[in-house]
């Protein structure tokens, strides 16, 4: 078998950022207003202070108004609330976006149910997560790993998405479900799995894409792969290196990927593969919310 298409993400990344940036620069010369993102984190967790400050740096790149809160992890959910129901006032601000996990004594879920759907760039609401669920994507707000994946898929399948068969590992409200809505949207027949499911290799055997997000280094091994497959591993997960020195540490997916990529037709590296688009995915919903809280027509889809 030929090697596989190793799947760049950065590269679709990029190219998706540079259209929302001129997207971001019409919608300037437009109205004179730039699209609004206010990012959240409480507390101190160092992978969280990594993901906000390449958020932050991505909403710049693209010429949004980016707004930056970076609270104590003493801070209550009293206050919490408080500056959510700010910036939910804040016509400035499109986009709202607590970055989780948060601290043991604040309900997250109480938290993101305040946020305004129009302002959910998560896509974490209820009112988002039922739009998706019904049909409705073009007028939610869609979670941002699933909505990364899917652009993977489309830009790397040479054609339409319709009558392929796709098995999601996971079944998490964040990925595997609303990723499931997405590629039903697009007339996949779609199998929900997950560790307990029953023959878990041959489910995915079956598929001709298969998308893991099950949280659990290279659980999917190769021989589970059907020749030709496409396979998006979201996972990234951190492992130890003993070949790299005394403590040292690599990151993989979910994905045994060595093994994968001699049947895959197309795969995912980890890192490099879906983690650039779920950032792009979060520009593209900001610019989305900021269209619509300003009464200006959608523009086509990225996805």
């Amino acid at each position: 078998m030929s090697e596989p298409i190793l799947i760049d993400g950065k590269a679709i990344a990029a190219s998706v950022r540079a259209e929302i940036t001129a997207r971001a620069a019409r919608l300037v010369r437009e109205t004179g207003r730039r699209p609004g993102l206010a990012v959240v984190l409480v507390g101190e967790d160092p992978a969280s202070e990594v993901y906000v400050r390449n958020k932050d740096k991505a909403a710049e790149a693209c010429g949004f108004h980016s707004v930056k809160h970076t609270l104590p992890a003493t801070t209550s959910q009293a206050e919490l609330v408080a500056l959510v129901a700010r910036l939910n006032d804040d016509a400035d601000i499109h986009g709202i976006l607590v970055q989780l996990p948060l601290p043991d004594h604040i309900d997250a879920s109480t938290v993101l149910r305040l946020i305004r759907p129009d302002k959910d760039v998560d896509g974490f609401h209820p009112v988002n997560v039922g739009l998706l669920t019904a049909g409705e994507r073009a007028s939610a707000l869609v979670p941002c790993t699933p909505a990364g994946s899917l652009v993977l898929l489309k830009r790397t399948l040479p054609g339409p998405l319709a009558g392929l068969e796709a098995v999601v590992i996971g079944r998490s409200n964040i990925v595997g479900k609303p990723m499931a809505s997405l590629l039903l949207a697009e007339s996949c027949t779609v199998t929900i799995a997950h560790s307990r499911t029953r023959d878990l290799p041959a489910v995915v055997r079956r598929a001709d894409i298969v998308v893991a997000a099950v949280g659990r280094p290279q659980m999917v091994r190769g021989d589970w792969i059907k020749p030709g497959t496409t396979v998006i591993d979201v996972g990234i997960n951190r492992i130890p290196a003993p070949d790299r020195g005394a403590g040292a540490t690599r990151l993989v997916g979910d994905v045994a990927f060595d093994e994968a990529r001699t049947r895959a037709g197309a795969i995912t590296p980890v890192p490099g593969g879906v983690g650039p688009m779920t950032i792009a995915m979060l520009m593209a919903n900001t610019l989305t919310a900021a269209r619509r809280q300003l009464g200006l027509a959608e523009e086509p889809p990225l996805f």
